[in-house]
């Protein structure tokens, strides 16, 4: 199976959005039609859907997902403007995050059914992808039991932290949004909000870990390396 690959370099978080959202409503136009044609009411070819994955920055923002709390989101609206930064409720699984510079974010647009439909089994898969890079770099990941990303030391109450967040869409197994790697990010920013809505957990980075900055590009062809391993796709 073959999966577009865009790197849409710094980009306005909506823009993005907006970009998901029209590469998802096309595959879904796909799955209709060919539903139409199963049921007889067109009689012309099956069509095939496409998979994209895409990786990006973003300019600093907040993102709240549909089960999340505002009162995890510690600053007015006024700071945000003063600073500079933009927040957004999406439609996303998960509570909020943050995203900037320096960090690697990653969106599967991926057809479900021609890998596995199984949305706890592609939210492990993109784990995976992420703790095979961090060992690259020497960095012992994990996963923490019930919760949702990519964490260093996830059993020990006082040190665990978490480097990789997450939070995904699907819609007829069609998936959107994804994830994002905290490589050389500016973990102050965490400050102004819960983390993922978890209490008393730390945010940390590549660059944190590793003690020196990390070329985001290397992280990158690391990623899609894995992605491809993972999934057993073939990126063009």
């Amino acid at each position: 199976m073959q999966v577009t690959f865009e790197h849409l370099g710094t980009i306005e978080y909506k823009k993005a959005w907006d970009y998901q959202e029209s590469l998802l409503g096309e595959n879904l136009d796909i799955k209709k039609r060919n539903r139409e044609r199963e049921l007889g009411q067109r009689n012309d070819a099956m069509e095939a859907t496409h998979s994209h994955f895409l990786l990006c920055e973003h300019e600093p923002v907040f993102t709240l997902g549909k089960s999340g709390a505002m009162e995890n989101l510690l600053v007015n609206n006024e700071y945000l403007k003063e600073k500079g930064i933009s927040f957004f409720k999406t439609n996303r699984g998960g509570d909020i995050t943050f995203h900037g510079w320096g960090q690697i974010v990653g969106y599967p647009i991926l057809d479900l059914e021609l890998i596995k439909p199984d949305i706890v089994v592609y939210m492990r898969n993109l784990e995976e992808i992420i703790i095979l890079t961090l060992a690259e770099y020497g960095i012992e990941a994990e996963r923490s039991k019930g919760e949702t990303g990519v964490w260093l030391d996830a059993e020990l109450p006082h040190r665990a932290r978490k480097i990789c967040a997450m939070g995904v869409r699907t819609s007829r197994w069609i998936t959107m949004h994804g994830f994002a790697l905290n490589v050389n990010t500016d973990l102050s920013y965490f400050n102004l909000i819960v983390p993922c809505g978890i209490q008393h957990k730390q945010v940390t980075s590549m660059e944190k870990e590793l003690g020196k900055k990390i070329s985001v590009e290397e992280v990158e062809d690391k990623i899609k390396k894995h992605f491809q391993q993972v999934f057993g796709v073939e990126l063009k």
